[in-house]
């Protein structure tokens, strides 16, 4: 198989492989996804990968961050403008969505959306109806919409900063990727494809790495995912080219995480001792309950893979 995916979302994890054939299927229909997951792990790349093997490959794939737009412009980038629509508009504005028109459109943060255009934007997913500011009729686009968010949007949902019926239309086939720390096996690759790849950009000879410095960058949590491990790969090769990397080269918030193996003990085993079973449902039960049901963020919170808890959810018959 080569294809988008296998071009450019690198990875074996047995996490990250199940999403992507998700994600295929996915891509051979119209269907609206929404991606979820942490800061940094590939969402654009997922969503650029989705279009590139849909139908509308050969149309325009646009992408946005909502995080970025301005609240008084937010309207005018999806949606448009004509000449003479607000103060300052002195030209006619083709909108992101008309501009995707046959395509995709990406939009990243869009927890970030304001609520009034929330409902423009919820009115264009049920009709395909766009209409630019100061014009008084609509025009149809044929736009896939693509989304993505890092936070809980039905958190947003409870507190009223998003639309309970926009989250329901965008949230058709939902992708959670997992975040780095959850790709077991995919450090040393990535480590090892990132750095060829720069140091070819930087014309700098490849560093290589003891086994001492990849056994901790194995063992950190790269809570900035793929974008942080890309940033050290960058780094070493620029400090250490053609030179071997120790862990005495690593920055000291990965070489300090190795004290974090060593923790105290959250728990005091009682001298008439403990049923593991029992404690083990206890803690799936609380992650559960923190979660508000949402399986993946659960998984996260106990340190497994979303198919493992699934495993232990099915053996102890948790509902």
């Amino acid at each position: 198989m080569n294809n988008s995916f296998d071009k450019n979302i690198l990875g074996e994890a047995p996490e990250l492989k199940a999403i992507l054939r998700s994600a295929q299927i996915i891509a051979a229909t119209d269907v609206t996804v929404m991606l979820q997951g942490e800061s940094g792990t590939g969402k654009e790349l997922m969503a650029r990968a989705i279009h590139d093997e849909s139908p509308r490959s050969s149309a325009p794939f646009v992408a946005i961050n909502c995080a970025a737009l301005p609240e008084s412009l937010a309207e005018s980038e999806l949606f448009g403008h004509n000449k003479g629509a607000f103060t300052g508009a002195d030209t006619q504005k083709m909108g992101r969505i008309h501009a995707a028109d046959g395509g995709t459109l990406f939009l990243d943060e869009v927890a970030e959306l304001p609520l009034n255009v929330q409902s423009k934007l919820l009115r264009f997913l049920e009709s395909g109806e766009c209409q630019r500011l100061g014009e008084t009729s609509t025009k149809c686009v044929n736009t896939r919409i693509i989304s993505a968010s890092h936070v809980d949007l039905l958190k947003h949902v409870e507190e009223g900063t998003f639309r309970d019926d926009l989250y329901y239309r965008l949230n058709v086939v939902p992708l959670e990727i997992p975040p780095l720390r959850e790709r077991s096996g995919d450090i040393r690759l990535l480590i090892g494809a990132l750095t060829v790849q720069l140091a070819s950009q930087y014309q700098l000879p490849v560093p290589t790495y003891s086994k001492d410095a990849m056994k901790q960058l194995d063992a950190y949590s790269w809570p900035g995912n793929i974008r942080e491990l890309r940033n050290l790969c960058e780094r070493m090769l620029i400090l250490a080219s053609g030179k071997k990397i120790g862990i005495q080269n690593l920055p000291s918030e990965i070489k300090e995480s190795q004290q974090s193996r060593h923790r105290k003990s959250i728990f005091d085993i009682p001298d008439e001792g403990i049923c593991l079973d029992e404690v083990e449902q206890q803690l799936i039960n609380s992650a559960l309950n923190k979660a508000m049901g949402n399986q993946s963020k659960a998984a996260r919170l106990l340190g497994l893979s979303r198919d493992t808890l699934l495993y232990r959810i099915k053996k102890y018959a948790i509902n």
